[in-house]
């Protein structure tokens, strides 16, 4: 058997591979199940805002990678205004302010993965 940790979407699992002899598909597939319940994600990943110190929430509308910050705490935006760039299949996603205010929070670091719906930022 082999451990493996594999990153999928910025989920971290541990994985066991028991090695066969591999002669017919029907055990290979049987072993399928037995290394699924063994693939579980390790604790919640770090980016989890501990309470978002502001009232307005900026989310991912799409899942990917954390290209770029355009502003920082205590910076103000008016509704429009890019806060967080996102890169998915190569594009460059500029996530917006849905109001006027002051960035209260940035809850993501450049390269971070993030799914959609994902907090990266807080106004106020």
């Amino acid at each position: 058997m082999k451990n493996y940790t594999i990153t999928v979407n910025g989920n971290v699992y541990d994985v066991v591979v028991e090695e066969g002899a591999g002669s017919s598909a029907a055990p290979a597939a049987a072993a399928a199940p037995k290394a699924a319940p063994k693939a579980a994600p390790k604790a919640a990943a770090p980016k989890a805002s501990a309470g978002a110190a502001g009232s307005v929430r900026i989310e991912a509308g799409a899942a990917g990678k954390v290209f770029k910050l355009e502003k920082s705490v205590g910076q103000a935006v008016k509704r429009g205004d890019a806060v967080v760039i996102l890169e998915a299949m190569k594009m460059e996603i500029p996530v917006v302010a849905p109001q006027d205010g002051t960035v209260a929070s940035v809850d993501v670091a450049v390269g971070d993965s993030v799914e959609a719906g994902a907090l990266l930022a807080t106004l106020n």
